[in-house]
């Protein structure tokens, strides 16, 4: 084709050397940009669909990449289960906005949005509820056995004062079985009825239901957070979470 084009425009424009040079860089230049805008749109559209599921390290690193601000997803609408009477709840039934975060007690940046969700409903009080479900990554050793310690301890009614307490030792780095069952011992629980619910893992497949449904609804990695609906990947700041409650309250 390139010959055919050189050919024609030399039997137009006559022999002259210097036309000709012009013409073959124009039409090389112009094929080699083809050419390159082709690969990158192949390159685009193959890899923008790539998801991490559930128990896969690179899903800890997506969130790490977002709250260092290397990447700022736009929210997607997601289906994810209602708020039911078996979820946990700080906030007014009536709220205006709910966030529904699905987070691993183990893993750093979800501690980091812990207080992030603090200071939201420190702020916005009666305007926002927020719901807590479970994602427990299988490379953090302490995530599952954390995840049943507060479901044991919401049994007597403390789900989140152990809440707090295993996100403080996530901060402390003191992570354990012996640590639950002190917080659980600090805050004056049954420890034989704690202590059976925690070493039998009752409420392992509870857990593993929560994870099926968020992965169903599109949830990658930890924390993930849903906006009225609006899932949001990582541990944005502080600000931009505001931003997307402010533009739902208007």
């Amino acid at each position: 084709m390139l010959k055919l084009m050189s050919d024609k425009t030399s039997n137009i424009l006559g022999d002259n050397p210097k036309v000709s040079f012009l013409l073959g860089l124009f039409i090389g230049v112009a094929a080699f940009s083809t050419i390159s805008a082709l690969i990158f749109m192949v390159a685009f559209f193959t890899g923008k669909n790539t998801k991490f599921t559930a128990g896969e390290e690179a899903a800890d690193v997506v969130a790490a990449e977002v709250d260092l601000g290397t990447a700022e997803p736009a929210p997607e609408v997601a289906e994810v289960p209602a708020v039911s009477a078996d979820d946990h709840i700080k906030g007014p039934e009536n709220a205006k906005i709910t966030l529904i975060e699905y987070s691993d007690f183990e893993c750093p940046y979800c501690s980091k949005h812990n207080d992030t969700l603090n200071q939201i409903m420190e702020d916005y009080g009666d305007d926002v509820r927020l719901v807590f479900r479970h994602f427990p990554l299988s490379f953090h050793p302490n995530a599952q056995s954390a995840a049943i310690a507060s479901e044991c301890a919401a049994e007597q009614g403390k789900f989140w004062q152990m809440h707090d307490k295993i996100f403080e030792a996530n901060e402390s780095g003191t992570m354990g079985i012996d640590a639950w069952k002190q917080a659980a011992q600090d805050m004056a629980l049954d420890m034989i009825k704690f202590n059976d619910c925690l070493d039998t893992e009752k409420y392992a497949d509870q857990i593993t239901a929560q994870m099926q449904d968020a992965l169903e609804a599109g949830v990658g990695g930890t924390p993930a957070t849903f906006i009225n609906g609006y899932m949001v990947s990582g541990a944005l700041p502080y600000e931009s979470f505001a931003q997307m409650i402010e533009a739902e309250l208007e």
